[in-house]
């Protein structure tokens, strides 16, 4: 049976660096995806006319190619598709309510040592792809009307330390950030999809988009992929692309919030022995997911000393109201019992 291509496939083949042109001679193609590929060839072709330099698909970036070939490839179908993506985690992270104003940024790793980012003083849910930035890993924007945001050398800063990252993104996720207020990093050992996608760890307060802020951060992600920054917020990486990279954000916030109406509840919470999270982090290696419980032994899993909830049942024991009685009030009672039995015989 032909394969089926729609636009979204065709777009994830250009970021790729592919040439949609050689899809399979049976395919059949979607509507949007014929759209698609005909916005592709019009966009090289009209580039071609203009004499302007064109994006070779594959070709590696760097900082050093020339400024016709880095203009080339920002106005690319390729980087285009990758500005619809940051568009779209933007309008996700303001729909969740993950950021507030303008605050907020995205980045993702298109070269040895560029990324394409989000703009500054932009709400995440009202970027237009014409919005986004090339830099290099140093900061210097490279291509882009929009001013970079101001926080993108913590972006880059993650990218250098640690080579595995190709997208990053960092928001406000209001249960997430408490616990970077607090101080706290979430317990573990209550639930499969926190404990196989996310690694959390957290970074002092620094000046947001100092160098030094960026520095604390980076010093973790060999580690872990989502570093809650005290007093801050959230930032993420991922070794697969930026919309996983936002799936730690998600997975994140709903575990903050789980934990938090657990501690409400007044009861201990059930947490998994030793054996079952080994199974777990056993999967989370298999996935490439960086974790620094990996390699250790049953014993030493599960370590939830720093977690104080500070919440504890409101009811009594039921058993208390007779522990508590006053021995003056027993004597009475027995008294006119006994004065009532009396009565009755």
């Amino acid at each position: 049976m032909p394969a089926v291509i729609t636009a979204k496939e065709v777009e994830a083949i250009i970021a790729k660096g592919g040439d949609p042109k050689n899809l399979p001679a049976d395919a059949v193609l979607t509507p949007s995806a014929k759209d698609a590929l005909r916005d592709y060839a019009n966009a090289r072709r009209g580039a071609a006319n203009a004499g302007v330099a064109t994006y070779t698909p594959g070709k590696p970036l760097n900082s050093k190619s020339s400024k016709a070939e880095l203009e080339a490839y920002f106005n690319s179908p390729a980087a285009h598709a990758l500005k619809e993506q940051l568009c779209d985690i933007g309008r996700r992270l303001w729909g969740r309510a993950y950021v507030d104003g303008n605050g907020g940024n995205i980045a993702i790793k298109v070269g040895e040592d560029i990324a394409l980012c989000t703009p500054t003083l932009v709400s995440k849910g009202f970027m237009k792809p014409e919005d986004m930035c090339l830099v290099d890993f140093e900061g210097n924007q490279l291509a882009g009307t929009k001013k970079r945001t101001s926080e993108i050398l913590m972006h880059l800063q993650i990218m250098k330390r640690q080579p595995k990252a190709v997208a990053t993104c960092h928001c406000h996720p209001p249960y997430s950030t408490g616990f970077a207020v607090a101080g706290l990093v979430p317990p573990t050992c209550m639930i499969p999809e926190y404990e196989v996608f996310a690694s959390v760890a957290i970074a002092p307060y620094r000046t947001p988009g100092t160098p030094d802020m960026g520095k604390l951060v980076a010093d973790l992600v060999d580690k872990h992929n989502t570093i809650l920054m005290a007093n801050h917020g959230v930032v993420s990486w991922s070794h697969n692309n930026v919309e996983d990279a936002y799936f730690k954000m998600e997975i994140l916030e709903a575990y903050c919030r789980t934990v938090l109406v657990t501690a409400q509840l007044g009861v201990a919470p059930k947490t998994m022995t030793p054996n079952q999270l080994q199974d777990l982090l056993k999967i989370k290696q298999s996935l490439g997911i960086p974790d620094p419980r990996h390699g250790l032994k049953e014993c030493e899993l599960c370590d939830n000393d720093e977690w104080r909830p500070g919440v504890a049942c409101a009811l009594p024991p039921k058993d208390s109201a007779s522990a508590t009685l006053d021995p003056q009030a027993e004597e009475m009672v027995k008294a006119i019992t006994e004065q009532l039995m009396k009565q009755m015989k």
